[in-house]
């Protein structure tokens, strides 16, 4: 397969190994990519970040090989390719003793796994109080909901703390003053969808009461969401408090009666409160039996 020559100078050759779906990466993104670096004749693996976490790059600032950032903006979400460097766009005439040697090629292998669009994120918080209040509900809306992707990313990767602290972050973005019953519906709207996600954080983190209370206040926003019902009903079985969550959740199965993890949680609600039950009766037992004998 022929390289395509991304540079016009032969400095920059891409040869797609997979394509990958959607828009090019845009210069303004954060990428999650897996990487290996090799030198010219391939006989020599430098570099690699295969075996760690991949985390979130940001373009311009976390990747400092100028070819490796053309590549990448020429790559789509889940495409993988392999990329020559010319040392003019890698390491230059010095190299990087000791692993690469001075005016050498080198060579990546390269998949992009994900990535977030954030420039109007980086442009929303280089502005002052007065300048973010005088924007326009559109863009304010569309920075908390880029915050609130990157918190679903790093949810996803487990990395809960980091989570929770970006959801809060885009709660923090969206406390402006509404002047349209219009406008504070789509507040809401926005508002609603990172409640469920941080009571549903803080259950991963093992904090219930703080779920609990997330949970709560989408059902002052929805009073018939299933879904904030369930996680009421999940942070109260957690806290053993059983009756709160069995009026959680029997009001979430009215909603969705087939909903098969609400069911589950149902069941597991019966199952530790006979353990309760069963439990309160032998200490019952063993204070009374001295009083019998």
């Amino acid at each position: 397969q022929a390289l395509q020559d991304l540079t016009g100078d032969g400095g920059v050759r891409k040869e797609r190994l997979r394509p990958g779906t959607g828009q090019p990466v845009p210069p303004s993104a954060s990428v999650a990519v897996k990487y290996s670096g090799y030198l010219g004749n391939w006989n020599k693996h430098f570099c690699s970040n295969g075996n760690k976490y991949p985390r979130l790059m940001k373009l311009g600032k976390d990747i400092t090989l100028w070819g490796l950032e053309i590549g990448l903006l020429s790559m789509t979400k889940g495409e993988a390719a392999l990329f020559i460097l010319t040392p003019e766009y890698a390491y230059g005439r010095r190299g990087c003793p000791p692993s690469i040697p001075p005016n050498t090629t080198v060579l990546f292998k390269v998949e992009v796994l994900d990535f977030i669009d954030s420039e109007e994120c980086d442009a929303f918080f280089e502005l002052t109080c007065e300048q973010r209040d005088r924007l326009p509900l559109e863009k304010v809306l569309k920075v908390a909901a880029t915050e609130r992707e990157f918190g679903n990313y790093f949810f996803y990767k487990q990395r809960f703390k980091i989570a929770k602290d970006r959801y809060k972050r885009a709660l923090s973005i969206l406390g402006r003053s509404s002047s349209s019953k219009a406008e504070q519906s789509q507040i809401n709207a926005s508002k609603l969808l990172l409640f469920l996600n941080l009571s549903l954080t803080y259950l991963k983190l093992e904090r219930a009461d703080r779920a609990l209370k997330y949970g709560e206040l989408a059902l002052e926003m929805d009073q018939g969401n299933a879904k904030a019902l369930f996680r009421c009903g999940q942070a109260c079985l957690y806290m053993r408090e059983y009756s709160k969550s069995r009026d959680f959740l029997a009001r979430a199965q009215c909603i969705q009666p087939f909903n098969r993890d609400i069911s589950n949680e149902l069941k597991k609600l019966a199952r530790y409160y006979k353990e309760y039950v069963e439990m309160e009766k032998e200490m019952c037992c063993q204070m009374f039996n001295p009083l019998n004998s």
